[in-house]
């Protein structure tokens, strides 16, 4: 025990064989500790620590198109505010995030850095190219949990868990907004695979109203100017755009023009503007995340285009109560970070992902189930042995078989709920108090365009 050499006397010093009884007591106390504990306190993977958990959130960051700067970094704060609070159920959260670039081969690579990773699952994220990230989460046995909702196969793969309607349940319930108010509206979209299932939706909700469906005004998704968009949408909603000829035309009156371009909305509202004219009657409409406050500040507020749009969203208004947590997490652990809006659907989308992510491992752990895998966390959300609850921000959620609305297409929807809102003096407000659900509109047979 002391590094000397063993004495050549046929019986030990009685210091030695002190040394060696002590040595072979300890050993005996230390298996016994071992045996009763399964490893040393503190050890990882023992009661005094458990091992982290890595997960993944992507969004595009500084391209041309859409960018959700937010996602990836209310991610990243939620991090920071649930390990100052001794993590998941005891378990580290460790976020890696990857910029998608709006890019198809940059999408799969973010998928192969959350397989690389060990990611558990990939949660809050944003990318329109399903078909190039889906693939290694599904070889990887990897849950995509909580996406934005903008690519088909999150609504299709049985590794995808949506938190809710997607594009397809604002489009349908745009169409029930503005049913009551217009006779009848062109939708202005992006000329993109994603964009050709738009008409038809919104037309499904249309005609839950007993209207015509809706104009169909394709655009370029990256555009910088939209006047021609613009001059067909007017032409479709019986307007005539201002400019040679145009005195003494029509108002439009009963029309209704919905724009959903994504960043690009405010570059087409801004050529919508110029198109108008005097008197117009005509009005405007989006999808939140297309239009929010931000836009509507930055575009004038109540003296701005935006002034009485109709908008369809997922979530509650942001100025309800019921994001009163999220917004204390943001203050507290953001640290002023100007890439989080507590209003934007990415931002809000993110937070009640990991709210679903954190009540899945904390009900494991309930269960006895020490080793958080991806493999333990897809099963988990398939069992959906209790609902999720996200503070009233969606239905109580799971992704049981009997869970899932009879969608064309859209087969993973478990929440069919929108809300309606509106400009109003400059603010986002609540048009009508409560969730409106759509699922029996989605659920109808349609024709796609």
């Amino acid at each position: 025990m002391t590094g000397r050499r063993r004495p050549s006397s046929p019986r030990p010093f009685p210091r030695v064989l002190a040394a060696v009884t002590a040595a072979t007591a300890c050993t005996a106390v230390l298996a016994s500790l071992l045996s009763a504990c399964g490893s040393l306190p503190g050890a990882p993977g023992g009661d005094g620590e458990k091992e982290p958990l890595t997960v993944m959130t992507w969004a595009p960051v500084d391209t041309k198109a859409t960018n959700m700067p937010g996602m990836p970094a209310m991610a990243e704060a939620y991090a920071r505010w649930v390990n100052s609070r001794g993590g998941i159920d005891g378990h580290p959260l460790k976020v890696v995030t990857c910029n998608e670039h709006n890019d198809s081969v940059a999408a799969a690579r973010c998928a192969q850095r959350a397989v690389d990773a060990g990611a558990v699952a990939v949660v809050g994220s944003y990318s329109q190219f399903g078909r190039s990230f889906i693939s290694p989460l599904e070889r990887n046995g990897i849950p995509y949990l909580g996406g934005y909702g903008v690519s088909d196969e999150e609504f299709a793969s049985p590794l995808s868990y949506p938190v809710n309607g997607g594009p397809a349940a604002l489009l349908a319930g745009n169409g029930r907004q503005l049913a009551s108010v217009c006779e009848r509206v062109s939708l202005v979209r992006p000329d993109t695979i994603q964009g050709d299932k738009m008409p038809a939706l919104i037309s499904a909700g249309l005609a839950d109203g007993s209207r015509a469906a809706a104009q169909d005004v394709r655009a370029p998704e990256d555009g910088t100017d939209y006047t021609d968009a613009a001059r067909r949408a007017l032409d479709g909603v019986g307007a005539t755009p201002a400019g040679p000829g145009a005195a003494g035309g029509t108002k439009g009156a009963g029309g209704c023009v919905s724009a959903t371009l994504g960043e690009r909305t405010d570059t087409f509202f801004d050529s919508f503007r110029r198109l108008q004219p005097p008197g117009s009657k005509v009005r405007i409409a989006s999808l939140l995340g297309s239009v929010g406050q931000a836009l509507v500040d930055r575009t004038g507020g109540r003296a701005g285009p935006l002034e009485g749009a109709y908008l369809t969203g997922w979530y509650p208004v942001a100025s309800d109560p019921r994001w009163n947590p999220m917004r204390k997490v943001i203050n507290d652990h953001a640290f002023g970070d100007n890439r989080i809006d507590p209003a934007d659907p990415g931002v809000q989308t993110t937070w009640i992902a990991y709210t679903v992510l954190r009540a899945v491992v904390e009900q494991l752990g309930k269960e006895g189930v020490g080793d958080i895998t991806a493999h333990t966390v897809q099963q988990a959300l398939d069992r959906g042995a209790r609902p999720v609850d996200t503070g009233g921000l969606t239905p109580k959620l799971r992704w049981r078989s009997e869970d899932m609305l009879a969608v064309q297409d859209f087969p993973r929807i478990v929440n069919g709920l929108v809300t309606y809102q509106a400009v109003r003096d400059g603010q986002l407000v609540a048009a009508r108090q409560g969730f409106v659900n759509v699922a029996g509109t989605l659920e109808k047979p349609r024709a796609d365009s």
